[in-house]
């Protein structure tokens, strides 16, 4: 468990530097070698991937809409199906991070024989 609490940390961690600097994408790569380090069996590295990155985009996505009053998710929530709901776009763009984040972890599972 403590395995899995600390991967959840180091990939978000490690995925909030790389944004700094480098692509979105690179949170994939994040969580891939967070994983590949910390040996957990393939589903909790799934898990631990995707509530790393969801954690840390959904964070990242409400503070940014609050800093502008939701205008611009209002406005991007109108032009998707999603019924001008800034918190339904929020929820979407960490589940979708989630997701790229858990395939990386998951693939860096992959690399070794799980315990």
């Amino acid at each position: 468990m403590i395995k899995f609490l600390v991967s959840i940390l180091l990939i978000a961690l490690l995925a909030f530097i790389c944004g700094l600097f480098m692509p979105w994408w690179t949170i994939a790569l994040a969580a891939f070698a967070v994983s590949a380090l910390i040996p957990l069996k393939p589903l909790l590295a799934f898990f631990a991937g995707f509530l790393g990155i969801f954690l840390l985009w959904g964070g990242m996505a409400v503070v940014i809409d609050q800093l502008n009053n939701s205008i611009l998710a209002t406005k991007i929530a109108e032009i998707l199906p999603l019924g001008g709901s800034a918190y339904a776009l929020i929820v979407v763009t960490a589940f979708i991070g989630g997701l790229v984040g858990g395939g990386g972890a998951l693939t860096g599972a992959f690399l070794k024989p799980s315990r």
